[in-house]
């Protein structure tokens, strides 16, 4: 599936139509698509966006959950109950927009890091691969630590930024 390029060089979102038959309808090739099509569209990093044909809402994210759901159910899913249930948690919490921030800033490092190894590894002949790979634990520990320390940094931050919202929303109930 090729994106179409705006007057600017950038690709144009493309735009899925759901019908209440349940059925997606991409406008840029004139076809239905199924779901495994739009998670072959996340794959490819193509801009994309889920409208109700009806009422033009928009249900991205509701389909992405989807997409999530069908791979959790299938194979081996990524999230364990215990994680999912603390998720749950979360929501109507005092700390869910910082959860997801959180979250996602976790998920872009972790995509980073493994950019990087996709990258480094395209240039390594057989041999050089057998050294990286009899190096790899202590090369992957490294990261994974770099990884976590800046996890937990980020969450260090977010808990000062909760705690400073919390005093000012005490000083202004206070002042009252």
């Amino acid at each position: 599936m090729q994106s179409k390029k705006s007057a600017g060089g950038k690709p144009t979102q493309r735009v899925i139509k759901k019908y209440p038959n349940r059925r997606l309808y991409d406008t840029d090739t004139s076809t239905y698509i199924t779901l495994a099509e739009v998670r072959q569209l996340v794959m490819d990093s193509e801009p994309f966006v889920v409208r109700d044909a009806k009422t033009n809402e928009d249900l991205t994210r509701s389909i992405l959950l989807q997409i999530i759901l069908e791979a959790e159910a299938g194979g081996t899913p990524m999230f364990s109950e215990a994680a999912l249930a603390n998720l749950i948690r979360f929501y109507g919490h005092a700390s869910q927009g910082f959860m997801g921030s959180y979250l996602e800033k976790n998920v872009q490092a972790f995509t980073d890091i493994q950019a990087k190894l996709t990258e480094q590894s395209k240039t390594l002949t057989p041999e050089m691969w057998s050294q990286f790979m009899n190096m790899q634990n202590p090369l992957m520990q490294g990261m994974m630590g770099n990884y976590v320390e800046q996890s937990k940094t980020m969450f260090d931050k977010m808990q000062e930024q909760m705690a400073k919202q919390t005093e000012q929303m005490l000083g202004a109930f206070l002042k009252r």
